[in-house]
């Protein structure tokens, strides 16, 4: 079957956000106006458990008034197809904005109005750094009382070094706010009410500066501004083609659709990010901001394809996007139930049909595509095909997960994969009753396959299962879900921080590892010189012995060893981080010389270096903010320094205070009760990993009893 639209008329896009911007709101509206709903449901009418927004249909999702995973829905406006993923704004689940991200051609960023850049937006704005992916911002909630454009648009310039273009300026803010002037139409436009099926009139700059008078002098100075704001939007937008910019400068007169065509290049390219505004809640802007997706994002293949690497993850060439090429796709999510495993797939080449036999590249492993649906959030609709461009799910795929390329067997190619954060917190599961043991440990297998910022092993001392996960929530999440998706009920133990260890200092060691029992008996000697590194730089070998004292066919066993080694420290148990460890002379025997030998010496070797470095305790710090009324601030900066934290930033948020600062996570469980409580229940606060730190050596022995409890 031959393509049935163009791919120039596709838009593949995430909505991303801070918790709470509107993300999910704003879909819902995407979904309204593009005829793919009919009612539109708010996520406050959800809570009760009777209805459900369409990206927002887990169970947990409607009690908590959050997203948590993210989903996919398809939508048509002005003949273009838009896939559209809602993502989830928690930091808890910061990994399903990553791997959507990775397989997105562009993405729509929502600011709160009144509360401007927060700390989850420069996450995901980092992120989509990574994956190097276009962006048009929406200023959100421009109705609520203490909604600033100005404040917005500042901290999009400076907290997040964006090259902000100013495509639309709000007309009035809270409850004034009617419409929005539009610097690329050089029109306004003003609603004529709050009703979804409201209209709007297109009128003139002029003609709305001459109507409109509001009871803020800020909202009237934009309108005064308006002829210049667009000048200067037409500047910096042709200064992206310089035959229309030198037009420009000689006559002052420029194309239209030449403008359009510059803001899309640059929006495309990264240079420059197209800013617009409105209110989900109240109907107004939606449409406008389909119009810029239509107009500035990219369509699949358009901002370049996806790198192709070798087993180390060295770029050795990159796929574009055609329909002519050797199938290759990948896979960035995986959703088990009690009815089967759905894989989502983005396809980056070729065409894939119903019956098709794929490799997995990642694991080796060959794939038969049974069935391919189209997914419309929890809903699949059945399809025959899809092609380079097409977000889609394969059903009951056995052995793939999440990050694994999908290829032609012929054309086997391993494509760029995601880099997931390390989870930071760990609790203890049990199963209900003893009968569920094994029931537990399937439903936690299924679990950790579809999540890949959740870690499960076994505590081999205690025989306890162990989760990990990046929060309170994440976990707690994830043991409720096991429960409504696939039946399977656990108890959950008190959370439990994930520590890290350190070499102290440089310290040289050699290790003799000798037995004899009669017959071939076994020597090895090493020396090692192990050095503490710069923060993220891993575990580093490095081979430098001369001379053959340590024979090469033994050198991989010294360097499984080290990286064996490092899994477990010294102080107490934890992995080992950041640390270069360098073999510089060592002993063999003829005989009795072995690679597991060189193994045991080398595992000796590390841990009495460690315990000679004066190791250190590491631990997770967390980036916080609180944002609360100006009166709780001081009790929750006193109990801020009483968790042991630092503060680096305060300030105002419309008609909030906000504080920002690093704490231990050790001391942020159970934060929420107290912050409910200093604060009459009106703050709120966002936690963000963000470094390991050294424990004060006053504070490792109470904290090491703290967490053998």
């Amino acid at each position: 079957m031959a393509r049935q639209k163009p791919i120039s008329l596709y838009r593949n896009i995430g909505i991303i956000a801070h918790i709470d911007a509107g993300k999910t709101t704003t879909t819902e509206r995407v979904l309204y106006y593009t005829g793919k709903k009919h009612q539109i449901v708010d996520v406050h009418d959800t809570k009760d458990g009777k209805g459900s927004t369409t990206t927002d249909y887990m169970e947990q999702e409607r009690k908590r008034g959050i997203t948590i995973q993210s989903a996919a829905v398809t939508a048509e406006w002005k003949g273009h197809q838009i896939n559209v993923i809602d993502t989830p704004g928690h930091v808890d689940f910061t990994i399903e904005v990553n791997r959507s991200l990775r397989v997105l051609d562009g993405a729509v960023v929502v600011f709160d109005g009144v509360a401007g850049v927060e700390p989850q937006t420069e996450t995901n704005w980092r992120l989509a750094d990574q994956y190097n992916v276009p962006r048009v911002c929406y200023i959100n909630k421009m109705d609520r009382i203490g909604a600033s454009f100005a404040h917005c648009v500042k901290g999009i310039r400076e907290r997040l070094n964006a090259p902000a273009l100013l495509c639309q300026v709000p007309l009035g803010s809270s409850d004034e706010f009617i419409g929005m002037a539009d610097l690329v139409a050089n029109v306004a436009y003003i609603w004529a009410s709050d009703d979804k099926d409201s209209t709007w009139e297109t009128v003139s700059f002029e003609e709305a500066r001459a109507r409109l008078k509001f009871g803020s002098t800020v909202d009237n100075d934009w309108i005064d501004q308006l002829p210049k704001l667009r000048e200067e939007m037409i500047e910096h937008a042709l200064a992206m083609d310089d035959d229309a910019f030198s037009h420009l400068i000689e006559t002052g007169e420029h194309d239209p659709a030449k403008l359009k065509e510059c803001i899309r290049k640059g929006c495309v390219t990264g240079k420059l990010v197209p800013v617009f505004c409105g209110s989900s809640y109240k109907n107004k802007g939606v449409q406008q901001l389909l119009d810029a997706v239509v107009d500035y994002m990219p369509y699949p293949g358009e901002n370049g394809g996806i790198s192709i690497v070798d087993e180390d993850g060295n770029v050795i060439g990159e796929q574009e996007v055609r329909d002519d090429a050797p199938a290759r796709a990948l896979a960035f999510k995986v959703i088990n139930d009690q009815f089967g495993t759905l894989t989502f797939c983005r396809i980056y080449s070729g065409v894939i049909k119903k019956g098709d036999t794929l490799q997995n590249v990642t694991r080796g492993k060959k794939e038969r595509v049974g069935r391919i649906v189209e997914v419309q959030a929890n809903a699949t609709k059945e399809i025959d095909e899809v092609r380079a461009g097409d977000i889609c799910a394969f059903v009951s795929m056995k052995d793939t997960e999440t990050g694994d390329s999908l290829s032609d067997p012929a054309h086997p190619a391993l494509l760029e994969r995601m880099r997931f954060p390390d989870p930071v917190i760990s609790v203890s599961v049990e199963p209900k009753t003893r009968g569920d043991v094994d029931k537990m440990s399937t439903a936690l297998y299924k679990m950790v396959k579809a999540d890949p910022s959740l870690r499960m092993e076994v505590d081999q001392e205690t025989g306890q299962t162990v989760l990990k996960g990046m929060g309170e929530l994440h976990l707690e999440i994830t043991i409720d879900r096991m429960r409504t998706e696939l039946g399977v009920e656990a108890n959950m133990g008190k959370p439990k921080v994930s520590f890290r260890e350190a070499f102290g200092q440089t310290v040289e060691h050699t290790y003799t590892h000798k037995k004899q029992t009669g017959g071939t008996g076994q020597f090895a000697e090493v020396k090692i010189i192990f050095e503490p590194g710069e923060p993220g730089t891993g575990v580093v070998f490095s081979d430098e012995v001369v001379g053959g004292r340590v024979p090469r066919e033994f050198i991989p066993a010294v360097e499984q060893a080290i990286t064996k080694e490092s899994r477990e420290g010294q102080v107490a148990g934890y992995q080992v981080l950041d640390f270069k460890a360098r073999l510089i002379d060592g002993k063999y025997h003829d005989v009795d010389s072995s690679a597991l030998a060189f193994e045991i010496a080398t595992r000796g070797c590390f841990r009495e270096a460690q315990r000679m470095s004066k190791p250190k305790l590491l631990e997770p710090v967390m980036k916080l903010e609180v944002v609360t009324e100006a009166t709780y601030l001081g009790d929750v900066i006193g109990d801020m320094n009483r968790r042991r934290g630092s503060i680096t930033e305060q300030g105002q948020k419309g008609a909030n205070a906000f504080v920002q600062g690093f704490v231990p996570l050790a001391e942020m469980f159970g934060y929420i009760n107290f912050l409910r409580s200093a604060t009459s229940g009106r703050g709120n606060f966002t936690m963000i990993f963000d470094h390991y730190e050294e424990v004060p050596a006053s504070m490792v022995e109470k904290l090491m009893e703290k967490e053998s409890k």
